[in-house]
């Protein structure tokens, strides 16, 4: 169950025989979601078939709803000990817990791989992404035009974090 949810959904790890469900899901989503998340309103199977090869993903499934949010983890930008955390909430499901749901469990996933560090990159203006992102931690974050990259440390159990690595120059 995830926190502050009226409905129950449950996470699960997704494959590309999810394709169907996601899909659905990001046709549910307003343009400014999927711009948000992706840079585009239009989503094509080859973008989360790279996803699946590039990082762990995760779906919240609601019992009616279906699909109500996609979450992703990996190296992606290839820096070491650097998981990328991606996260879309559907919009009538967003404010829920839902995305912080997703986003705990990514950096649990990212911890236990070794990680140090989840890094983000996402709009200045997406107040709700960032105010997740302070939840999971003391970030840091650093401007990039209209964008922040926000790094959040990822202490192991009982061990603090005190350094958080600069930066590669942009990444989209």
């Amino acid at each position: 169950m995830l926190l502050n949810s009226t409905v129950p959904a449950r996470i699960r790890t997704a494959t590309l025989a999810d394709w169907p469900l996601i899909d659905a899901f990001h046709r549910r989503c307003s343009s400014q979601t999927l711009h948000r998340r992706w840079g585009r309103a239009r989503i094509l199977r080859r973008d989360i078939e790279q996803l699946l090869r590039q990082s762990s993903c995760w779906i919240a499934l609601h019992d009616t709803d279906g699909v109500v949010a996609l979450g992703s983890a990996g190296p992606v930008s290839r820096q070491p000990g650097v998981f990328d955390l991606g996260l879309q909430v559907a919009d009538a499901h967003q404010r829920r817990g839902i995305g912080l749901a997703l986003a705990r469990h990514a950096a649990a996933h990212a911890r236990s791989r070794g990680a140090h560090t989840l890094s983000a990159f996402a709009e200045a203006s997406n107040l709700p992404m960032l105010g997740l992102l302070r939840r999971l931690g003391h970030p840091t974050e650093f401007r990039e035009a209209a964008h922040l990259d926000v790094r959040v440390p990822l202490p192991q159990a009982g061990v603090a974090c005190t350094t958080t690595p600069a930066p590669t120059p942009s990444r989209r």
